[in-house]
This record gives C-alpha cells, structure tokens and sequence, in this order.
C-alpha cells in the first residue's frame, strides 16, 4: 500500500498548492461556496423555524413543516444537482449546485431551531410573560437563549455537511477542492484522489471545531454557568440537638 506515503508526497510538494488549479485556489472556491451556501440556508430556515417554534405554527402546521423538511434528507443531494444540471438552471455556472447545497443544509437548520423554540422551559417562559414581556422580547431575551445550544448544534451540522458535499461541484464544472479528486480520478493518479478527499475532511473537521469554539464563546449562559462552578458548596445543616427538658419544680405539700 503506497498510496498514503505518495498522497503524503503529493500534498508536500509545493507546485501543487500554487497556480490557478492548486490547492490555495481550489481551498478559496471551496470554502466561499459553502460560506454563502451556509449563509442562504440560515437566512430561509432560522426565520421560519423562529417563527413556527414562537408560536406562528406551533402544533399541527410547525409539525409538518418539519417531516416535511426532514423528508427532503433522504432525496440523494448528487441526483438533484444532476437534475437541476440538466434543467433550466444549467446554464447558470454554479447555480445548479448553490440551489442544491442550500437544499441539503435547510432540514438540520430548520429542525433544531424549530425545537429549540418550541421546547424552551415553559415554566420560565411564563415566568417572562408574566412579567409583562412582549411577544418580541420574550423571543429575544428568553426563548432564544435557552435554544441558543440547539440552534447552533444545527449550525455545525449543515457546515459539516455542506463542507463536506460541496466536493460535487467540480461534477457540474464547478470549483472547490472536488476539482483535485476528480483531476485525479480523471488521470488515474490514486495518490491525487486520497490527497483531494483527506483536505476537504480535515477543512471539514476544522470548520466543526471554528464553530464549536464560537458556540462555547457566545453561549448566553456561559456566564451564568461559569458563576454556578465557581460557588461554594452550601455547607450541610448541622443536626438539631433536642432541648433539654425544663426541671419541673415539686410543690411542697
């Protein structure tokens, strides 16, 4: 087996990272691809998600949304980018694969946002209606901090996997870090395809730890949480001694 040891060889020689198809151009197509594909999913799925889990469409309707979002999962994300390809939107450089991508990340966005809204404590939410909050800041300063870990957990996955699938654009003549695996498919140089496959899961691995990173800093409760380690343990009640029983003074006959 020397395929790892010439995958090795391929990504240390420098003449590969350099030029129009080398790995600095490719990495730069590949990571501006996912970020605005990223971006239109969470534009089209946070808002709705809010909205149903607030209380827009919350039961029957927020519901169906869902099933509805999570059925488009199990449509293969290669046999809608071949369709889109073939249609209408094949002449639109990377439309097709924009179109496709943001399909795929929407169902993870949509999902756990739509619970994290939708399952916030509610006694501590009807503590804030309580209070005489509106509708907007119950949203703002309650239900969103308490689905903060949720949505965020959504965030990272629809990355991870837009990363991770935006390989197959260099199939529509796109660009990105597949154009070195299918080159290598293309010449039949192995040690090109495992070099291609192994960046784009260590960029994959490494936009999972960027965003794990970002929900530790930014987490609304981080603050509270550290303040709840950092204080003394309540110190056990001491075990009530039963008094002593008053002398009972004898009359004298």
């Amino acid at each position: 087996m020397d395929v790892i040891p010439d995958a090795w060889t391929w990504l240390t020689t420098g003449e590969h990272w350099s030029g129009e198809s080398g790995v600095w151009q490719r990495l730069g197509e590949h990571l501006y691809l996912s970020g605005l594909c990223l971006a239109l999913a969470c534009a089209i799925a946070l808002p709705l998600a809010l909205w149903l889990g607030h209380g827009g469409g919350r039961g029957f309707g927020g519901a169906l949304a869902i099933n509805i979002s999570n059925a488009g999962r199990a449509i293969p994300t290669f046999a809608v980018l071949v369709l889109l390809t073939l249609g209408p939107l094949g002449r639109h450089g990377d439309l097709p694969t924009i179109v496709a991508l943001v399909l795929f990340a929407v169902p993870p966005l949509l999902t756990n946002a739509y619970i994290g809204i939708a399952e916030a404590d509610r006694d501590v939410v009807q503590a804030a209606r309580g209070m005489g909050m509106s509708r907007a800041q119950l949203l703002a300063r309650v239900e969103l901090p308490l689905a903060f870990p949720l949505l965020m957990t959504g965030v990272r996955t629809a990355a991870v996997q837009v990363v991770a699938t935006a390989t197959l654009a260099a199939l529509a003549a796109g660009g990105g870090l597949g154009r070195i695996i299918t080159a290598g498919f293309a010449t039949y140089d192995t040690a090109q395809v495992v070099a291609g496959a192994t960046l784009v899961a260590v960029l994959a691995l490494t936009v999972e730890g960027v965003l794990a990173l970002a929900q530790r800093l930014l987490d609304p409760a981080r603050g509270r949480n550290r303040a709840r380690r950092r204080a003394p343990a309540a110190a056990p009640a001491a075990p009530r001694t039963p008094a002593a029983p008053e002398p009972v003074e004898r009359s004298t006959p």
